[in-house]
């Protein structure tokens, strides 16, 4: 896979904003709270790696791991560029963002983390969505354009089929619905990210992160963590409040099926 033009060179961002998440059945369930996460320029770091602020693959109270994505290696990038090889996508050629959660004192819990691979002339080829569980398991879904288009168009809704168990409040079927939008406006640039999941009845959850981007600079990382000095733990915690919330309202409870055979699923 050819890279991009290499004068070309991406920063880092931060984003800031509210995580809000909707249940409608059988009882209707809703929270929100704030969070923080990354915009990472993959490739911009690789070819200059002292254009990241924080720590990269060691502690730090901000830190981001590559072992924390793909299969756990050394090179994150590496292994992203082998999938989308895999799946015969040789056209992403630009840059490639990673929006996630970082690291906070060498903690982290990432629901969901975003490639969006772009080609060199800024067009949105693909996007991979990283999807965990508490159970330390992890599976990837490949949005790729529409039939007769050629790139992905923000804002567009994208599905997937739901193979991999995140919640036991909820069965493995139905699918997802993916809807990433940026607006980089005078005022603000600002990035949305909507993973809804419909069952066979309908709409069953709707989930959203968004948040206002700014350039990374230390400054900025050391604020965040005032901000949001125990961010992760935070995300764990909150998950399990939740699950407890849903236990009270006895919602059903579903056992853990085995994962799916494949890392990896096509939309």
């Amino acid at each position: 896979m050819s890279a991009m033009p290499a004068t070309v060179l991406h920063h880092p961002l931060i984003g800031s904003g509210p995580v809000r998440h909707r249940r409608l059945r059988p009882t209707e369930h809703a929270f929100s709270y704030r969070a923080m996460f990354l915009l990472l320029p993959m490739r911009s770091l690789e070819r200059s790696p002292e254009l990241l602020p924080i720590a990269r693959n060691r502690f730090g109270a901000m830190s981001f791991f590559d072992s924390d994505h793909g299969e756990g290696g050394s090179n994150s990038l590496r292994w992203l560029q082998g999938l989308l090889a895999a799946e015969g996508i040789h056209d992403a050629d630009g840059e490639i963002w990673l929006q996630t959660f970082p690291r906070i004192w060498g903690y982290v819990f990432k629901p969901v983390s975003l490639w969006l691979c772009e080609r060199a002339d800024g067009s949105l080829r693909c996007a991979v969505a990283e999807v965990n569980n508490t159970f330390g398991e992890r599976h990837c879904y490949i949005l790729t354009p529409q039939p007769g288009e050629r790139s992905l168009q923000w804002g567009a809704q994208y599905r997937a089929t739901k193979v991999f168990h995140v919640s036991p409040f909820c069965t493995v079927e139905g699918g997802y619905r993916f809807r990433f939008l940026r607006s980089a406006g005078k005022a603000q640039d600002r990035l949305i990210l909507r993973i809804d999941h419909d069952d066979a009845n309908g709409p069953l959850i709707e989930t959203s992160i968004s948040g206002v981007l700014q350039p990374l600079t230390a400054a900025r990382a050391r604020l965040a963590l005032l901000r949001h000095p125990m961010h992760s733990f935070g995300v764990m915690a909150r998950i399990h409040w939740q699950a407890f919330k849903l236990w009270r309202k006895r919602v059903p409870f579903h056992s853990k099926p085995l994962p799916p055979d494949q890392f990896a699923s096509r939309s």
